[in-house]
């Protein structure tokens, strides 16, 4: 028998998931997120996946929904319209489509957003279940040459993420390795702050902790930001604590003051020199010095392992399991995007979904 406050939850979920609404094809399950710009919700198709009529092979039978209403969801727009450019890309979370639903109560209209399902949480989410420890370096390795692949799709395609943290890149699992555990792909997520270089980059958006010390007191955010950001990434994986020792009652000024004074984080002595040499290059403090994703990536320390080499995480590029014969609309020639695997096809609208034309 369900204990009381489980029953309560349990009620209070159904009339959440009821306030929010059903999409045509899909139904929503459970709330796994929620923050300013809305909330995340697990969503399930109403059909098995074999009566859905899909031509192609059927897609995952879980994805996430990021929902809000119309009227306040500009920042999911703003991300939707983003992710459709990087659509193919095997580490940038999936854009599946979009629909709006409605509130048979009040009318009231919802955009939803529908994404790939990470089941494997967050990077800041594993950073914390080692309670303050590290992640073994081959995971670290591993997971910085993802972040890196997508960091180079994503500039090249001439966009600055401008929110790089633990906390938006997801992982999702790939084939069970040979030992039988499971290991997982890090995909980058979350493009709610995202800017064009084509735009004015005056100003500095994004977590301050993250965020190079050079834009934060210039003022103007340029593409070297965001290597700054994995650099602050790697060495919150390598320590298992948050990039700058920052007083929990500190406020922004007190922050800026900090930075302006140490420049960069200290980086602990027992890491190991090629992931300190690594460290430097995406932390140098002179903007201009700063290497791109591109020379990041052949970088010993993200190499790949040689066969006899042990590797604690196999990472293996996913194929989409919704794809067709149309590139991602932003790869460039090899020389300029450099990948681990074959080109991914493109992924369709999931059913019950729409691409807006022109995409």
């Amino acid at each position: 028998m369900k204990r009381k406050a489980e029953q309560e939850l349990e009620e209070r979920g159904k009339k959440q998931r009821m306030w929010w609404g059903d999409g045509n094809q899909w139904e929503r399950g459970e709330m796994i997120g929620e923050g300013s710009y809305g909330s995340v919700f697990l969503a399930f198709w109403k059909k098995p996946l074999w009566e859905l009529n899909l031509n192609d092979t059927p897609p995952a039978p879980v994805m996430a929904v990021k929902s809000a209403k119309l009227s306040d969801s500009e920042s999911i727009q703003h991300e939707a319209g983003i992710l459709s450019d990087f659509i193919g890309s095997p580490f940038v979370i999936q854009y599946l489509g979009e629909e709006i639903t409605t509130i048979d109560d009040t009318g009231e209209e919802i955009f939803n957003l529908a994404l790939e399902f990470a089941a494997g949480g967050t990077l800041d989410g594993l950073i914390q279940s080692y309670r303050g420890h590290g992640l073994p370096e081959s995971d670290v390795r591993s997971y910085t040459r993802c972040i890196l692949e997508g960091l180079i799709h994503i500039h090249n395609c001439d966009y600055v993420h401008c929110d790089l943290k633990s906390e938006n890149i997801l992982l999702v699992p790939s084939d069970t390795s040979t030992s039988g555990s499971s290991s997982f792909v890090a995909k980058i997520a979350d493009f709610g702050l995202t800017k064009s270089t084509k735009d004015d980059m005056d100003g500095w958006r994004g977590a301050p902790r993250y965020t190079d010390p050079d834009t934060l007191i210039d003022n103007v955010q340029k593409q070297c930001p965001d290597i700054w950001s994995l650099g602050a990434i790697v060495l919150e994986m390598l320590t298992g604590k948050p990039p700058w020792d920052v007083e929990p009652d500190s406020t922004l000024d007190d922050f800026l003051d900090m930075v302006a004074g140490e420049i960069t984080p200290k980086i602990p002595t027992e890491i190991s020199g090629l992931a300190r040499d690594f460290l430097m290059k995406c932390i140098i403090v002179n903007s201009w010095e700063k290497f791109t994703a591109q020379k990041l990536l052949l970088h010993p320390f993200v190499q790949e392992p040689q066969p006899s080499e042990p590797s604690h995480a196999k990472v293996k590029v996913l194929s989409s399991s919704l794809g067709s014969e149309d590139g991602a609309s932003c790869f460039k020639p090899i020389e300029d995007y450099r990948t681990n695997s074959a080109p991914v096809p493109r992924i369709q609208p999931s059913p019950g979904f729409e691409i807006p034309a022109g995409l």
